[in-house]
């Protein structure tokens, strides 16, 4: 199954008419992002703080459908992709009560921090590529199957 992270909308999140900000829902989808990173063992602290590779975001969009409001329980289900040596994706479904409220994008890709420069995706960012790609398709075909 896709990683799915869960997360209640506070005050701080809204606006002043009450909703997400939409700035925020990338904020939120970046939470699920850590949080995936740590269920599959990743030392985030040795993965954020003065590494040798850093994986900047390069691109970021967001679909909404729906409003969120204070209180609201929101499930967040990431599927990472790999798209070149250097590069992956993660995208996000954001559900109320398995209604889909919001879809968001960001795109990453893998730099030498010293040099700046693009370089081959890490081992341990290719190992929970691997797994999540897995867990996400072994989902889709029990999806399919319960369509049937």
């Amino acid at each position: 199954m896709s990683f799915i992270y869960h997360r209640t909308v506070r005050f701080a999140d809204t606006d002043a008419a009450g909703v997400v900000y939409f700035a925020n829902v990338l904020s939120i989808c970046h939470e699920a992002y850590e949080a995936s990173l740590n269920a599959s063992g990743m030392n985030l602290k040795a993965f954020f703080t003065k590494p040798s590779v850093a994986f900047p975001i390069v691109h970021a969009n967001v679909d909404f459908f729906r409003p969120m409001y204070c209180g609201d329980e929101l499930n967040i289900s990431l599927i990472p992709q790999k798209l070149s040596a250097d590069k992956f994706e993660i995208a996000y479904e954001i559900t109320i009560a398995d209604v889909l409220v919001a879809k968001a994008i960001t795109r990453h890709v893998c730099i030498d921090v010293n040099s700046r420069t693009k370089q081959e995706l890490s081992a341990e960012i290719m190992q929970w590529l691997e797994t999540n790609r897995r867990d996400a398709e072994g989902a889709e075909r029990r999806k399919s199957r319960e369509v049937m």
